[in-house]
Protein backbone atom coordinates (compact mmCIF):
# COMPACT_ATOMS: atom_id res chain seq x y z
CA UNK A 1 0.00 0.00 0.00
CA UNK A 2 1.42 3.23 -1.02
CA UNK A 3 1.85 6.49 0.99
CA UNK A 4 -1.18 8.01 -0.80
CA UNK A 5 -3.62 5.15 -0.91
CA UNK A 6 -3.03 4.95 3.10
CA UNK A 7 -3.71 8.62 3.74
CA UNK A 8 -6.64 8.39 1.19
CA UNK A 9 -8.16 5.22 2.67
CA UNK A 10 -7.69 7.06 6.14
CA UNK A 11 -9.02 10.16 5.19
CA UNK A 12 -12.42 8.50 3.89
CA UNK A 13 -12.90 6.55 7.10
CA UNK A 14 -12.23 8.93 9.79
CA UNK A 15 -12.89 12.43 8.09
CA UNK A 16 -16.14 12.61 8.68
CA UNK A 17 -15.68 11.41 12.35
CA UNK A 18 -12.94 13.68 12.72
CA UNK A 19 -15.57 16.81 11.87
CA UNK A 20 -18.18 15.37 14.32
CA UNK A 21 -15.09 15.56 17.08
CA UNK A 22 -14.19 19.17 16.22
CA UNK A 23 -17.02 20.70 16.01
CA UNK A 24 -19.25 18.83 18.66
CA UNK A 25 -16.72 17.83 21.67
CA UNK A 26 -13.64 19.32 21.45
CA UNK A 27 -14.29 22.45 22.80
CA UNK A 28 -15.99 20.61 25.53
CA UNK A 29 -13.45 18.89 28.65
CA UNK A 30 -16.44 16.84 29.75
CA UNK A 31 -17.58 15.33 26.40
CA UNK A 32 -14.04 14.85 25.80
CA UNK A 33 -13.79 12.72 29.02
CA UNK A 34 -17.03 10.82 28.00
CA UNK A 35 -15.98 9.52 24.63
CA UNK A 36 -12.37 8.49 26.11
CA UNK A 37 -14.83 6.65 28.28
CA UNK A 38 -16.78 5.26 25.61
CA UNK A 39 -13.91 4.19 23.85
CA UNK A 40 -12.73 2.35 26.57
CA UNK A 41 -15.94 0.51 27.31
CA UNK A 42 -15.74 -0.39 23.31
CA UNK A 43 -12.33 -1.65 23.94
CA UNK A 44 -12.77 -3.53 26.96
CA UNK A 45 -15.52 -5.52 24.74
CA UNK A 46 -13.44 -6.51 22.44
CA UNK A 47 -10.63 -7.65 25.11
CA UNK A 48 -13.28 -10.12 26.59
CA UNK A 49 -14.91 -11.60 23.30
CA UNK A 50 -11.31 -11.82 22.08
CA UNK A 51 -10.56 -13.93 24.67
CA UNK A 52 -13.68 -16.12 24.67
CA UNK A 53 -12.96 -16.77 20.79
CA UNK A 54 -9.43 -17.77 21.47
CA UNK A 55 -10.60 -19.89 24.37
CA UNK A 56 -13.14 -21.77 21.96
CA UNK A 57 -10.47 -21.58 19.23
CA UNK A 58 -8.25 -23.29 21.03
CA UNK A 59 -10.76 -26.29 22.82
CA UNK A 60 -11.83 -27.01 18.81
CA UNK A 61 -9.65 -28.60 16.14
CA UNK A 62 -9.29 -24.44 14.27
CA UNK A 63 -7.49 -26.26 11.15
CA UNK A 64 -10.84 -27.62 9.79
CA UNK A 65 -11.71 -25.29 6.66
CA UNK A 66 -15.22 -25.54 7.68
CA UNK A 67 -14.18 -24.70 11.54
CA UNK A 68 -12.44 -22.31 11.00
CA UNK A 69 -15.52 -20.68 9.46
CA UNK A 70 -17.86 -21.53 11.99
CA UNK A 71 -15.49 -20.04 14.65
CA UNK A 72 -15.59 -16.34 12.73
CA UNK A 73 -19.24 -16.48 13.17
CA UNK A 74 -19.17 -17.36 16.61
CA UNK A 75 -16.70 -14.91 17.27
CA UNK A 76 -18.63 -12.25 15.69
CA UNK A 77 -21.75 -13.26 17.49
CA UNK A 78 -20.14 -13.33 20.64
CA UNK A 79 -18.44 -9.58 20.13
CA UNK A 80 -21.58 -7.94 18.95
CA UNK A 81 -23.86 -9.58 22.18
CA UNK A 82 -20.58 -8.13 24.21
CA UNK A 83 -20.90 -4.77 22.44
CA UNK A 84 -24.15 -4.43 23.44
CA UNK A 85 -24.19 -5.31 26.83
CA UNK A 86 -21.47 -3.35 27.49
CA UNK A 87 -23.29 -0.51 25.76
CA UNK A 88 -26.05 -1.18 28.05
CA UNK A 89 -23.54 -0.97 31.31
CA UNK A 90 -22.06 2.38 29.59
CA UNK A 91 -25.70 4.01 29.91
CA UNK A 92 -26.51 2.52 33.27
CA UNK A 93 -22.90 4.30 34.59
CA UNK A 94 -24.04 7.88 33.12
CA UNK A 95 -27.40 7.17 34.37
CA UNK A 96 -26.23 6.62 38.16
CA UNK A 97 -23.75 9.42 37.53
CA UNK A 98 -26.63 11.59 36.26
CA UNK A 99 -28.66 11.06 39.04
CA UNK A 100 -26.03 11.30 41.33
CA UNK A 101 -24.66 14.74 40.41
CA UNK A 102 -28.23 16.01 40.61
CA UNK A 103 -28.54 14.58 44.43
CA UNK A 104 -25.40 16.19 45.16
CA UNK A 105 -26.19 19.45 43.68
CA UNK A 106 -29.33 20.06 42.09
CA UNK A 107 -28.40 23.09 41.32
CA UNK A 108 -25.48 21.92 38.65
CA UNK A 109 -26.94 21.49 35.16
CA UNK A 110 -26.48 17.66 33.65
CA UNK A 111 -26.04 17.13 30.77
CA UNK A 112 -28.60 15.73 28.56
CA UNK A 113 -28.70 12.09 28.02
CA UNK A 114 -29.61 12.72 24.42
CA UNK A 115 -26.37 14.30 24.18
CA UNK A 116 -24.47 11.90 26.29
CA UNK A 117 -25.50 8.80 24.00
CA UNK A 118 -24.46 10.77 21.21
CA UNK A 119 -20.73 11.10 22.76
CA UNK A 120 -20.46 7.27 24.07
CA UNK A 121 -21.97 6.12 20.24
CA UNK A 122 -18.94 8.14 18.70
CA UNK A 123 -16.80 7.07 21.35
CA UNK A 124 -17.74 3.76 20.41
CA UNK A 125 -17.81 4.06 16.58
CA UNK A 126 -14.17 6.06 16.73
CA UNK A 127 -12.64 2.88 18.68
CA UNK A 128 -14.00 0.29 16.51
CA UNK A 129 -13.19 2.09 13.22
CA UNK A 130 -9.36 2.28 14.88
CA UNK A 131 -9.42 -1.47 15.36
CA UNK A 132 -11.00 -2.37 12.17
CA UNK A 133 -9.01 0.16 10.21
CA UNK A 134 -5.60 -1.22 11.72
CA UNK A 135 -6.68 -4.71 10.63
CA UNK A 136 -6.71 -3.64 7.53
CA UNK A 137 -3.69 -2.24 7.36
CA UNK A 138 -1.67 -5.74 9.01
CA UNK A 139 -3.32 -7.72 6.53
CA UNK A 140 -1.61 -5.11 3.57
CA UNK A 141 1.88 -5.80 5.14
CA UNK A 142 2.11 -9.64 5.66
CA UNK A 143 1.33 -12.48 3.33
CA UNK A 144 -2.11 -14.27 3.29
CA UNK A 145 -5.48 -14.10 1.75
CA UNK A 146 -6.90 -10.15 2.62
CA UNK A 147 -10.85 -10.60 4.03
CA UNK A 148 -12.78 -14.08 3.90
CA UNK A 149 -13.17 -14.62 -0.10
CA UNK A 150 -10.08 -12.95 -1.40
CA UNK A 151 -8.55 -10.20 -2.31
CA UNK A 152 -10.71 -7.14 -4.76
CA UNK A 153 -8.22 -4.78 -5.74
CA UNK A 154 -10.72 -2.12 -4.40
CA UNK A 155 -10.82 -3.79 -1.16
CA UNK A 156 -8.78 -1.17 0.90
CA UNK A 157 -10.90 2.04 -0.10
CA UNK A 158 -14.33 -0.70 0.35
CA UNK A 159 -13.02 -1.52 4.04
CA UNK A 160 -12.01 2.39 4.34
CA UNK A 161 -15.90 2.83 3.20
CA UNK A 162 -16.90 -0.22 5.66
CA UNK A 163 -14.89 1.74 8.44
CA UNK A 164 -16.33 5.30 7.92
CA UNK A 165 -20.11 3.04 7.95
CA UNK A 166 -19.57 1.27 11.41
CA UNK A 167 -18.16 4.61 12.76
CA UNK A 168 -21.31 6.70 11.67
CA UNK A 169 -23.54 3.62 12.95
CA UNK A 170 -22.48 2.93 16.11
CA UNK A 171 -23.08 6.62 16.62
CA UNK A 172 -26.69 6.88 15.73
CA UNK A 173 -26.97 3.01 17.61
CA UNK A 174 -25.94 4.81 21.15
CA UNK A 175 -28.76 7.11 20.22
CA UNK A 176 -31.25 4.88 19.48
CA UNK A 177 -30.10 2.62 22.58
CA UNK A 178 -30.24 5.01 25.33
CA UNK A 179 -33.78 6.72 24.13
CA UNK A 180 -34.97 3.04 24.31
CA UNK A 181 -33.20 2.57 27.71
CA UNK A 182 -34.68 6.28 28.53
CA UNK A 183 -38.36 5.02 27.84
CA UNK A 184 -38.30 1.59 28.38
CA UNK A 185 -38.70 0.68 25.19
CA UNK A 186 -36.49 -2.61 25.02
CA UNK A 187 -37.61 -3.97 22.04
CA UNK A 188 -35.51 -1.19 20.69
CA UNK A 189 -32.52 -2.45 22.09
CA UNK A 190 -33.05 -5.83 20.27
CA UNK A 191 -33.61 -4.08 17.12
CA UNK A 192 -30.18 -2.71 17.52
CA UNK A 193 -28.56 -5.47 18.34
CA UNK A 194 -30.01 -7.42 15.45
CA UNK A 195 -28.97 -4.69 12.95
CA UNK A 196 -25.46 -4.68 14.47
CA UNK A 197 -25.51 -8.66 14.03
CA UNK A 198 -26.83 -7.81 10.18
CA UNK A 199 -23.95 -5.71 9.42
CA UNK A 200 -21.46 -7.27 11.22
CA UNK A 201 -22.49 -10.52 9.11
CA UNK A 202 -22.91 -9.25 5.71
CA UNK A 203 -19.31 -10.63 5.02
CA UNK A 204 -20.83 -14.14 5.35
CA UNK A 205 -24.00 -13.76 3.88
CA UNK A 206 -22.81 -12.37 0.46
CA UNK A 207 -18.82 -12.75 -0.81
CA UNK A 208 -19.51 -9.20 -3.10
CA UNK A 209 -17.77 -6.66 -1.21
CA UNK A 210 -19.45 -4.14 -3.21
CA UNK A 211 -22.90 -5.24 -2.30
CA UNK A 212 -22.24 -5.30 1.04
CA UNK A 213 -21.12 -2.01 1.17
CA UNK A 214 -24.47 -1.00 -0.74
CA UNK A 215 -26.48 -2.95 1.82
CA UNK A 216 -24.26 -1.39 4.64
CA UNK A 217 -25.34 2.38 3.63
CA UNK A 218 -28.56 1.89 2.82
CA UNK A 219 -28.67 0.27 6.53
CA UNK A 220 -26.62 3.45 7.80
CA UNK A 221 -29.19 5.94 5.77
CA UNK A 222 -32.42 4.18 7.68
CA UNK A 223 -31.05 3.61 11.20
CA UNK A 224 -29.51 7.92 10.58
CA UNK A 225 -32.95 8.67 10.18
CA UNK A 226 -34.40 6.68 12.56
CA UNK A 227 -31.98 8.21 16.08
CA UNK A 228 -32.41 11.84 13.98
CA UNK A 229 -36.04 11.61 15.10
CA UNK A 230 -35.51 9.36 17.89
CA UNK A 231 -33.35 12.13 19.03
CA UNK A 232 -36.50 15.19 18.98
CA UNK A 233 -35.65 16.04 15.22
CA UNK A 234 -37.97 16.86 12.55
CA UNK A 235 -38.56 17.99 9.30
CA UNK A 236 -38.49 21.68 10.25
CA UNK A 237 -35.73 21.33 12.63
CA UNK A 238 -33.67 19.60 9.60
CA UNK A 239 -34.56 22.81 7.56
CA UNK A 240 -33.07 24.78 10.47
CA UNK A 241 -30.74 23.24 11.20
CA UNK A 242 -29.03 22.94 7.12
CA UNK A 243 -29.85 26.80 6.97
CA UNK A 244 -27.65 27.31 10.07
CA UNK A 245 -30.73 29.20 12.02
CA UNK A 246 -31.11 26.56 14.95
CA UNK A 247 -28.19 26.56 17.28
CA UNK A 248 -30.03 24.22 19.71
CA UNK A 249 -29.75 21.43 16.78
CA UNK A 250 -25.94 21.66 16.78
CA UNK A 251 -25.57 20.15 20.26
CA UNK A 252 -23.95 23.26 21.58
CA UNK A 253 -26.95 24.33 23.66
CA UNK A 254 -28.24 20.92 24.69
CA UNK A 255 -30.78 20.91 27.45
CA UNK A 256 -31.00 18.29 30.14
CA UNK A 257 -33.99 16.66 30.41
Amino acid sequence: MTAAVFFGCAFVAFGPALALYIFTIATEPLRIIFLIIGAFFWLVSLLLSSFIWFMAATLTDNKDEPRQRDLLIFGVLISVLIQEMFRFAYYKLLKKSSEGLKSINPGEKAPSMRLLAYVSGLGFGIMSGVFSFVNTLSDSLGPGTVGIHGDPPQFFLNSAFMTLVIILLHTFWGIVFFDGCEKKKWYTLLVVLLIHLLVSALTFISPYSGLNLVLAYIILVLTGIWAFFVSGGSCRSLKLCLLCQDKDSLLFNQRSR
